[in-house]
């Protein structure tokens, strides 16, 4: 079945969304930045957790029963990384303080590594830098600032291809110091953009949503959609006696003004979904600045969490964040939790748009658990210890318990 998205509408304004509605109409004509074709995909788009994690590491997972990671995403801070600094911080304390079979083992992140577009020589100062402490591999996928090429707030424009930094500092070849000016962390040996993670417990599917939220140039034919191919083969080889995880950086749902869900991507998990026989347990997402959790129910009682997690850094004030759509039935037009959208199947459970955060994921052989930790823009603000908002998975099952 080949991946068939909605046709946009012929307009030149963004329409609105309605109040409660967590997808936006599809732009009519979205950007998309083909993979450089300088890069050669190899045949296997998967990695092991083991081939970074120490074997102490790994034998330390198994004997638990679980492993633990951090997620977030849009951390590159352009204007300045004290939030991003801040948030790295926090998690290094939850892996320094944690008895080693509860301490994170990586950090998943979910795009938009680096503002505004992915170039080498912001990555120092962006990534380097803020995360030099932290003593856990980082993987990724990237957003749309990570492939973007176009002129954002008065820069220079781009003296380099989609996707240059993503390319030498995540999918190099074998691991070495960074030669752009850093020597805290390696460059990542990831296979590629979009890619598939192992671990005990856990495989994780990360796909490239490029710029406007697609898996492959729109209206494409069967034969040149590479990535939903792929993705389809991803859900249907899966392992059943692990959970399964989809990590993409523009999200299907959101009830934010600025962007709102990404319809093709609602679209191609589905579709994928149906041609592979398997739906991911879980769907995580970055690219709205805030957080978001969301249940979705299908016709036969199950349930899988959409989460948003993308204040990772680049929102550096409260008016930075993205906010939600105002409830004109609230006094103060704020969204309850367990708001019902549009959407029959799809309800808000819980969101935090006033303060930088991010996710640790703790999965075993039955449930994901996941806590948002959240910290604060005040300079001498209180840091909460205690998770904003916790939701546990049974991810056999598919029931949130």
């Amino acid at each position: 079945m080949q991946f068939k998205p909605h046709s946009a509408a012929n307009t030149l304004a963004k329409p609105k969304r309605p109040f409660g509605d967590p997808v936006s109409p599809i732009k009519p004509n979205p950007k998309f930045n083909a993979i450089p074709s300088d890069h050669v995909q190899p045949a296997d788009l998967t990695y092991d957790v083991a081939d970074l994690v120490s074997p102490e590491k790994i034998a330390s997972i198994k004997a638990a029963g679980k492993i633990v990671f951090h997620s977030v995403g849009d951390t590159g801070g352009i204007d300045g990384t004290d939030i991003q600094t801040a948030l790295a911080e926090q998690m290094e304390e939850q892996i320094s303080a944690a008895a080693e079979q509860d301490a994170p083992a990586f950090f998943y992140h979910l795009g938009d590594v680096v503002y505004f577009n992915g170039l080498v020589k912001d990555y120092p100062e962006q990534f380097y830098e803020p995360y030099k402490s932290y003593p856990a591999p980082i993987y990724a996928i990237p957003g749309n600032h990570d492939g973007d090429t176009v002129v954002q707030k008065g820069d220079e424009p781009d003296d380099e291809p989609s996707l240059t930094g993503f390319f030498e500092n995540f999918c190099s070849t074998g691991q070495r110091t960074f030669a752009k000016g850093s020597s805290y962390r390696y460059v990542m040996d990831q296979p590629w953009p979009y890619w598939t993670l192992e671990a005990p417990f856990v495989t994780i599917i990360g796909l490239y949503s490029n710029i406007d939220g697609s898996l492959d140039a729109r209206h494409s034919s069967a034969a040149d959609q590479p990535q939903y191919n792929w993705f389809v083969d991803q859900l249907k080889n899966a392992d059943p006696e692990k959970c399964l995880m989809l990590a993409v950086h523009h999200p299907p749902y959101s009830l934010d003004t600025a962007h709102g869900g990404y319809q093709d991507m609602l679209d191609a998990i589905d579709q994928a979904s149906a041609k592979a026989g398997r739906m991911p347990d879980a769907i995580f997402n970055g690219h709205v600045h805030c957080y978001q959790r969301f249940t979705r129910t299908a016709a036969d009682g199950t349930q899988r969490p959409y989460v948003i997690a993308g204040a990772g850094g680049y929102a550096r004030t409260y008016k930075g964040m993205h906010k939600l759509q105002k409830d004109p039935n609230t006094a103060d037009g704020s969204i309850p939790n367990g708001f019902q959208t549009t959407l029959p199947d799809v309800v808000l459970e819980n969101y935090n748009t006033e303060a930088p955060g991010f996710l640790r994921i703790t999965v075993d052989a039955n449930t994901l658990k996941g806590e948002y930790f959240v910290n604060t823009f005040e300079p001498k603000g209180a840091i909460p210890t205690a998770p904003f908002d916790t939701f546990n998975l049974n991810w056999r099952t598919h029931k949130l318990v």
